[in-house]
């Protein structure tokens, strides 16, 4: 009995990583996480109108001259960024990539043509936001999400203001060996935009700044290991 309770390690967030209140017990995802993310969600929407206007693609634009006003093609607007969130494969798309992956989970249909970028979102906000609390109890992949939907709602945020999105550096190679005992390998970066750093190779994870200490022991480690050898 003794060496199960010596075994047993408390259930944390999958988001972030801070151990779950004794009410939240079999959720993957703690409350807070949960609130958090249901306020980015419903604050999209508004976000995505304000980008999705005239002045702000054109924000910092030049005027055009009379001898390339009769051009055929139209300027590109100055602010890609911006274009890169209200257009296809933007702010759109990603929540609807979120949508359909939760309406396989759930065995639901996947949603017909939803119209356009600017008829989407809301929806697609509003179906997340519904079904937010299942995902946070029970989905898998709800850590990722959460990243994926804090990560959109920062850049969006920094489009209109004209903040600068941080940069990743490098912090050294993945330590994680697999079952033969090979090293994995992978360049790990890290973002001040957030403390969660996950290897994109084989999907290790440190989701916060207290497991950042563990990674570093365990790069400390594989280079010895690798010194030796």
């Amino acid at each position: 009995m003794n060496d199960i309770a010596a075994d047993y390690s408390w259930p944390t967030c999958v988001a972030c990583g801070h151990e779950l209140w004794v009410s939240e017990t079999g959720r993957r995802a703690c409350r807070p996480c949960e609130d958090k993310t249901a306020k980015r969600l419903t604050e999209l929407p508004d976000l995505f109108a304000q980008l999705n206007t005239t002045a702000s693609l054109m924000r910092g634009a030049r005027k055009v001259s009379a001898a390339t006003s009769g051009s055929k093609t139209p300027p590109v607007p100055p602010r890609l960024e911006v274009l890169s969130l209200v257009a296809a494969g933007g702010v759109a798309t990603r929540l609807r990539d979120i949508e359909d992956s939760w309406r396989a989970a759930l065995g639901w249909t996947i949603a017909p043509w939803r119209g356009s970028p600017a008829e989407a979102v809301p929806d697609h906000t509003k179906f997340l936001t519904n079904n937010l609390p299942w995902a946070c109890d029970a989905y898998d992949s709800i850590d990722q999400d959460i990243d994926d939907i804090r990560r959109l709602h920062a850049e969006c945020t920094a489009a209109l203001t004209g903040e600068r999105r941080p940069g990743r550096v490098n912090i050294g190679l993945c330590p994680v060996t697999d079952e033969a005992g090979a090293p994995c390998g992978n360049q790990l970066t890290a973002s001040a935009g957030s403390p969660r750093i996950q290897c994109s190779n084989c999907g290790t994870e440190w989701p916060d700044m207290a497991a950042w200490r563990d990674l570093r022991l365990a790069q400390e480690a594989a280079t010895g290991r690798s010194e030796a050898a």
